[in-house]
């Protein structure tokens, strides 16, 4: 049966199939709502029932900790019973067809540190990626499987992506990503992930990457830099060890363009003196080190699920409003290779 979704005080609605998320339904009608994993984990897509009733697609858990009490999570739930109307954080009206698959090939392949690759990828002659800073895209591997890399670059290199690509011992793309050389090809399709952070927004921005969370994060930057504003912005980069700050050219980039910008390199199994200016300790503690206080500032976290729920801890503790917390979640596409 299908069930049709509203958003409470707008005239729009759409159609909702038996099986299928809000998320999903709201996406195929050309609604964005704030999102990220699509997997149930990162909580950007909390949002309030207004009316009607909704369940777990598949038996999965319609809340978690990010959740308020009167939110569920979009991307997992779908509507029980009748029609249902919701009230977001946010929305927006997109183009469903600005999604492309396309076939691009392989311009350059560096390693950047021991265990990550800066894998740069040519569009096809006379196309162009739309995308935000801070979104993703899916790589559509030969036997059917996916997996997503946000974009490291920024949207005004919209002929071009660029992907930080951390090596997983047994990962089905690790062995992929080793070999690629320029002139072999991808196929991947974009954009995705609904970004909730507003380039325009004048208060001050904290970034907190843990690894390869580093990707999005240098998009989101290099977005801002490329449009001239200026506004305070902090960025706290998560690694075991100096090598795992592998484009320290992108941070010194921003240190002469934005003479306030503070950078503050966090080592967990490494000295602070390995690293000018590093704290030894994990990006949360860096936080509550560092920072005398987040109240009235912007937050985009980017890693895995356990660095990015300490950091948000972290983050409430110094004052952040819950509402200013915007994760990237790097949630595993599956399990490796035994």
């Amino acid at each position: 049966m299908t069930h049709r979704i509203s958003i409470a005080d707008t005239d729009v609605a759409f159609d909702c199939a038996p099986g299928q998320t809000v998320l999903d339904a709201a996406l195929h009608n050309g609604i964005e709502l704030p999102y990220s994993c699509r997997k149930g984990v990162c909580g950007n897509c909390a949002g309030a029932i207004a009316a009607g009733t909704v369940g777990g697609v598949a038996g999965a858990a319609i809340r978690n900790e990010t959740c308020r009490p009167d939110q569920v999570l979009y991307c997992a739930c779908e509507p029980v019973g009748g029609d249902v109307v919701l009230r977001p954080t946010q929305w927006k009206r997109i183009d469903p067809s600005a999604r492309k698959t396309l076939t691009v090939k392989v311009h350059g392949n560096d390693r950047a540190a021991p265990d990550v690759s800066v894998i740069r990828l040519r569009l096809p002659a006379g196309q162009r990626a739309k995308f935000q800073a801070g979104q993703y895209l899916q790589v559509r591997l030969d036997e059917g499987d996916v997996r997503s890399y946000s974009m490291a670059n920024p949207p005004q290199e919209s002929d071009s992506v660029t992907l930080h690509v951390r090596h997983v011992p047994g990962g089905r793309f690790t062995a992929v990503a080793s070999a690629l050389k320029p002139g072999d090809t991808l196929r991947i399709e974009l954009p995705f992930g609904g970004v909730a952070l507003d380039a325009d927004d004048p208060r001050p921005l904290v970034c907190v990457a843990g690894g390869t969370g580093f990707a999005p994060v240098k998009s989101i930057l290099d977005d801002i830099a490329r449009r001239k504003i200026v506004r305070p912005i902090a960025l706290v980069w998560g690694a075991r060890d100096p090598s795992g700050l592998y484009l320290p050219a992108a941070v010194e980039k921003w240190r002469r363009q934005w003479p306030d910008f503070v950078y503050v390199p966090a080592l967990s199994e490494a000295a602070a003196d390995a690293v000018p200016g590093a704290f030894a300790g994990r990006a949360d503690d860096a936080l509550r080190g560092r920072f005398d206080s987040l109240a009235g500032c912007v937050m985009h976290c980017c890693g895995s699920p356990a660095m990015v729920a300490a950091v948000r801890v972290a983050a409430l503790e110094k004052g952040l409003s819950v509402d200013d917390f915007h994760a990237d979640v790097f949630v595993p596409s599956a399990d490796p290779l035994p």
